[in-house]
């Protein structure tokens, strides 16, 4: 069952700017990534869901944050079904992240109030996520469409919380083009949790690259 309601998960969002997303089969590597994410100032994180019995890997990780680090907010990302979510949630999962608009999915979260972030590329699809409950829409892939869209949807629709995913990286340039765009979060994978962190078990330069980043985007906010 979901430790933080989704309007309390919305909330952390919005203040910290940033969630990071990460997959690994190894589960011990992948507490000393959540721990280091968690030193260095992060309180979410989105597991995706990418592999095989990535769930049992999920519910490891989802233990140990419960824990060990207070606070730490565990979600899944690449959910592509109501399935997939209702067994993520079962495992604790406090957000469900999809690359897609699935109606399906919305009513599986919303009936648990968990929050659920739907991939939309469109404004209509944008609309009709917020029709569905949609808190905060992710923007994938962000590469695809830049802050230039973010901009765009967010005249007509102030309201609209976006958090793009893909094309985001630690650069401040990057991030004050997002920020000043109107972006509620960001989401950051591999420009974060990158492959060298990974292959070198560079913990501390991961939380240092943490500390770095939340640090950035609150200076792009101000």
């Amino acid at each position: 069952m979901a430790q933080y309601s989704r309007i309390e998960v919305a909330s952390v969002m919005k203040e910290t700017g940033m969630v990071p997303l990460f997959y690994h089969p190894d589960i011990e590597l992948g507490k000393k990534v959540l721990k280091a994410c968690y030193d260095g100032g992060a309180r979410l994180m989105e597991f995706t869901s990418r592999g095989d019995f990535a769930f049992e890997i999920f519910g490891e990780l989802n233990k140990y944050a419960i824990a060990e680090l207070p606070g730490m907010i565990m979600g899944v990302g690449s959910i592509t079904d109501a399935g997939a979510a209702s067994l993520y949630m079962q495992l604790g999962a406090n957000f469900i992240v999809t690359p897609s608009l699935r109606e399906d999915i919305a009513i599986a979260c919303n009936r648990r109030k968990v929050l659920w972030s739907p991939g939309c590329g469109s404004l209509t699809e944008i609309n009709r996520a917020e029709e569905l409950g949609c808190e905060i829409v992710k923007l994938f892939p962000g590469s695809t469409y830049g802050p230039g869209f973010v901009k765009a949807i967010k005249g007509p629709q102030p309201w609209t919380s976006v958090m793009p995913t893909g094309g985001v990286s630690t650069e401040t340039a990057n991030l004050k083009g997002w920020f000043d765009a109107g972006v509620t979060c960001v989401g950051m994978g591999s420009q974060l949790i990158s492959k060298d962190v990974l292959a070198n078990r560079d913990y501390k330069g991961l939380e240092n690259s943490v500390k770095e980043a939340l640090k950035t985007i609150n200076e792009v906010r101000k």
